[in-house]
């Protein structure tokens, strides 16, 4: 090919007329924004000092700009500005953005704004384009009158700290609204009516709303959501809602709704989803109800009468939660195909259950009808319900044997069919359940051998299988449950030689009232190092008592009652609670017999015991997978001690102060508090009070005469290995953020070579537990006990955040009574909740278990979840309040406190505290109401328990 030669001053000219071209149209291929777009840009750039907005050259094209988006395809102005997560505490910028005519959306969302300026409101309501407002998760507590703002369609500010009355705001003049959000504020209030037509969807959850809901709500003819849940509202349900005929989503839960509910509801064509739980709900559910619905939640009313047979049949049914109500009568015949969960539990049901109906729900995957009084057999046709994760029967009256057709629901996690009256032997076929969690077959009359196939079921957690009247040995394969934390087997037949066990046991190993004999095997159980509980009584053991069960590091109760052993008692830890009453030929090494008083050979000594989540004692903000540390939980006394090595008497050297800093203003405390003094001070074991798995306990006093609790931690754990300084640090100052009458946190910290110190005042000696449990002679009255039970309330609400403030839950995995201090009887402090995010439990030296939580306090979902929960909260705190209305301990004799009370729900004024509840009727009726409150806290069912904040708002209007 030839090539053509341009000459040089041709070439020359050519590149100049095309740079002059290109120069020429860059404005129309590449315009920019307007000079005053621009300067306002700028201007806002250096104002809020955003990094990326501010490199050199950005400048030239604020369209580039991260969060900025400009007019397409021209670029020629800014039609949206998104300042989310910039960490903005300063709010005065924003009317510098109104300066912006063509902007259509602003989100300043996720930051710290405190307050809305005015000039805002009055520079803004005039941009004609101003569509879309969001300054949702920020801590707004002052926010103008709206003005003007007539092309406004959607506004959040949700999760904000806005209070006052709802029509204080002006949202009534923002006549093109359609979506309006102020979830999780304080906002009080009736339901406003005189919002725009145009309203698609209208968020106020969480507030402070009273009143009924009017029948004006009609007006709003647009309407696609409304969410009205957590408010104080009362009154019945207008009928005129049945005319909201775009209606999709209704949410009411939580209130204090009354009366029936409306049939006018199932005119609704659009309507997928209603929730109305947890209010005051009575009378029947109207016939047709679900026709389009997908999901139904009316749990926790008084509702009553029987189910309609329509209700569970209509074809777009996902879900329905019917639980905790009063129905009765039998189940539908007719179930829809299309049901993922079914919850009927709490209720009053009869009949049996009809096979039929469950033949083919290939989709249903939760299956809860407990605690009713179903009767009959368990249907072979659940062995067709292909995606089950969980079947709970527990507690209704069936009859007859287990199919073994269950065995063919290979995606089970969790079998609950304790306390009914099944018989007969428990089928191989249930070896197949291999991803199941939870077995749970107690408290029947089954027979037989324990199957060798249940080996088969290695993920398996819990094996509950006492108080049967199972025969013969303990499979040899049982120790290949590698994954089985409880082996509940007692009160059975059982006998034989106890096999190798599985090697990560940790709650309880119950083997009592069987037909055991002979020697206790110490092979069998001497590797079970996280062990926390073994109950071998009422057999037939003698010999005497294995030295090898002292090296178990993890055990904190051996239950040896009522056998044949002999020989003198080895010496366990201080920390070991040993029981060996009923065995006469037991003697203490001074060969005196140990005596007292022996537990009965029909007794029920179960510790249902579960696995809790662990945690530390440093509150953050987020906690996703948290250790608890535990303070006071088995606590030995000063004498018991274990003393670190750094810390015996004769070392001159103290460790280096790495440092130190005080979290409270208080100049008292800032005059008093001495780091060196108290670095010294924990060095000599005379200061030592006790000592847990994670944390050494001081007496400090300090060179100004005050005393100070002090509470050091062991970092010599594996488990810290992991744990930042800089993190341990953050943790440990967002502390000294928090401030309740009802939250006990540290005053200082300090960190050194040897550890971590807290610091907290010393005045607050006595637990709650000490007080109801530990001076028997001295009953509290109800007056006082009705006081600590809204004060721990208040303290776990403050915790657990909701709308006061825009920070994440702050969980408390392991809360009991003895972790309640008490500044007086009316003043209780949520002790020892400080959690560190930068734990790692896998790589602890010790057993899980034995800083897994406290004895009967634990929520049954904890062992198979591993994740601690507010409604794990829920459970423990009504466990405490249990504990205020019996005078019970959580654990008493080897059984639960909330299991006891549970059993005893037909004869509540005798699980009252009769030295309390028989002083006045006053008394008397407020005590059965705040039992009917510690009943739905401890609800098996995590769903179904109330939130804190109602558990708090039901105990106040008692």
């Amino acid at each position: 090919m030839k090539k053509i030669q341009v000459p040089p001053e041709t070439g020359k000219s050519m590149f100049c007329l095309f740079f002059i071209i290109f120069m020429s149209c860059f404005h129309v291929c590449f315009p920019e924004l307007s000079s005053t777009q621009t300067n306002t840009m700028i201007e806002l750039s250096r104002f809020l000092n955003i990094l990326d907005w501010n490199l050199p050259g950005s400048e030239r094209n604020p369209c580039s700009w991260e969060g900025v988006v400009c007019s397409r395809p021209d670029s020629s102005s800014v039609i949206s500005l998104s300042l989310s997560g910039f960490d903005l505490s300063n709010s005065s910028f924003l009317p510098l953005v109104c300066q912006i005519q063509t902007l259509e959306y602003l989100d300043v969302s996720n930051n710290s704004l405190s307050s809305i300026p005015d000039g805002f409101i009055t520079n803004c309501g005039t941009l004609v384009g101003l569509k879309q407002l969001n300054f949702s998760r920020n801590q707004v507590s002052s926010l103008p009158r709206f003005r003007n703002f007539s092309r406004l369609e959607v506004l959040d500010i949700s999760y904000n700290r806005l209070s006052g009355n709802i029509g204080e705001y002006g949202f009534d003049a923002l006549v093109q609204l359609k979506n309006l959000s102020l979830n999780f504020n304080k906002i009080a209030g009736s339901v406003p009516t005189s919002l725009a037509k145009s309203l698609v969807n209208l968020e106020v959850s969480d507030n402070l709303l009273s009143g009924s809901i009017p029948e004006g709500i009609e007006d709003y003819q647009e309407l696609r959501l409304i969410d009205l849940g957590d408010n104080q509202l009362s009154g019945s349900l207008p009928s005129s809602l049945g005319n909201l005929s775009k209606l999709e989503t209704l949410l009411l839960s939580n209130n204090s709704l009354n009366g029936a509910i409306p049939e006018s509801l199932s005119r609704i064509q659009t309507l997928s989803r209603f929730a109305a739980n947890e209010n005051l709900f009575t009378g029947a559910i109207p016939s047709g109800i679900t026709k389009h619905l997908e999901n139904l939640d009316l749990s926790f009313n008084l509702l009553n009468g029987s189910i309609p047979d329509d209700l569970l049949s209509q074809p777009k049914l996902v879900s329905v939660d019917l639980s905790s109500n009063q129905f009765v009568g039998y189940l539908p015949q007719s179930i829809s195909h299309s049901l993922v969960r079914l919850r009927l539990g709490s209720n009053n049901l009869t009949g049996s259950v009809p096979s039929a109906a469950f033949e083919s729900l290939q989709n249903l995957t939760y299956l809860e009808m407990e605690n009713n009084r179903l009767t009959g057999n368990i249907p072979p046709a659940f062995g067709n319900l292909s995606s089950l994760n969980l079947l709970n029967l527990e507690r209704n009256q069936f009859t007859g044997t287990l199919p073994s057709s269950l065995g063919n629901i290979t995606s089970l996690q969790g079998l609950k069919l304790q306390q009914n009256n099944l018989t007969g032997e428990i089928p191989e076929e249930m070896g197949f359940l291999v991803n199941l969690l939870i077995l749970d077959l107690s408290w029947n009359s089954l027979n037989g051998s324990i199957p060798s196939t249940l080996s088969n079921q290695t993920k398996l957690t819990n094996m509950k299988l006492q108080g049967n009247n199972l025969s013969g040995t303990i499979p040899d394969s049982i120790g290949d449950l590698t994954s089985l934390l409880e082996l509940q087997l007692g009160q059975n037949q059982l006998r034989g030689r106890i096999p190798i066990m599985p090697p990560k046991l940790q709650i309880s190993l119950n083997l009592s009232t069987n037909m055991f004999q002979g020697r206790i095997p110490s092979t069998s159980l001497s590797k079970l190092d996280r062990l926390e509980v073994l109950d071998l009584s009422n057999n037939k053991f003698s010999g005497e008592i294995p030295e090898d069960l002292t090296s178990l590091i993890s055990l904190r109760q051996l239950i040896l009652s009522n056998n044949q052993l002999t020989g003198t008692s080895p010496k366990f830890t201080h920390n070991v609670s040993i029981n060996v009453a009923g065995n006469p030929g037991i003697t203490d090494k001074d060969g005196v017999v140990i005596t007292g008083k022996p537990s009965g050979k029909n007794s029920k000594q179960v510790l249902n015991i579960t696995f809790v989540a662990i945690g530390v004692t440093s509150l953050t903000a987020v906690i996703i997978t948290v250790i608890i540390l535990t303070l006071y939980r088995r606590s030995n006394g000063v004498n018991n001690m274990q003393v670190d090595p750094d810390e015996e008497e004769g070392s001159t050297v103290l460790p280096e102060i790495i440092h130190g800093k005080l979290l409270t203003s208080n100049s008292l405390h800032k005059s008093n508090i001495n780091f060196a003094k108290a670095v010294e001070a924990v060095a000599h074991p005379d200061n030592a009070l006790f000592k847990t798995m994670f944390w050494s306990y001081y007496r400090v006093v300090m060179p100004s005469g005050s005393s100070y609790f002090i509470k050091k931690l062991n970092t010599r754990d594996r488990v810290f290995q992991q744990a930042s300084s800089e993190q341990l640090e953050l943790d440990l100052e967002m502390l000294g953020k928090l401030h309740h009458p009802n939250v006990m946190v540290p005053l200082a910290y300090v960190l050194y070579s040897q550890g971590v110190l807290l610091f907290y005042e010393f005045a607050h000696t006595h637990t709650l537990y000490d007080v109801l449990h530990n001076h028997p002679s001295d009953v509290v009255d109800w007056t006082s006990r009705y006081s600590i039970a809204v004060g721990i309330a208040q303290g776990i609400c403050y915790l657990h955040g909701s709308k006061s403030n825009s920070r994440e839950p702050i969980l408390v995995p392991d809360l009991s009574s003895k972790k309640i201090m008490l500044k007086s009887l009316t003043e209780p402090l949520v002790a020892d909740i400080e959690l560190f995010k930068v734990i790692d439990p896998c790589r602890s030296n010790s057993s899980l278990s034995a800083v897994a939580g406290t004895i009967g306090y634990i929520p049954p979902e904890y062992a198979y979840t591993m994740r601690v929960t507010m409604a794990g909260n829920v459970y423990s705190f009504g466990v405490i309040l249990l504990e205020l209305l019996t005078g019970k301990p959580a654990v008493s004799e080897g059984r639960e406190l909330a299991k006891w009370v549970q059993s005893q729900q037909e004869q509540r004024n005798n699980i009252l505290d009769l030295r309390v509840s028989k002083t006045s009727p006053v008394a008397t009726k407020q005590m059965i109401r705040a039992l009917s409150i510690a009943l739905a806290c401890i609800n098996i069912s995590p769903g179904a328990r109330p939130k804190m904040k109602t558990v708090l708002r039901m105990l106040t209007r008692l």
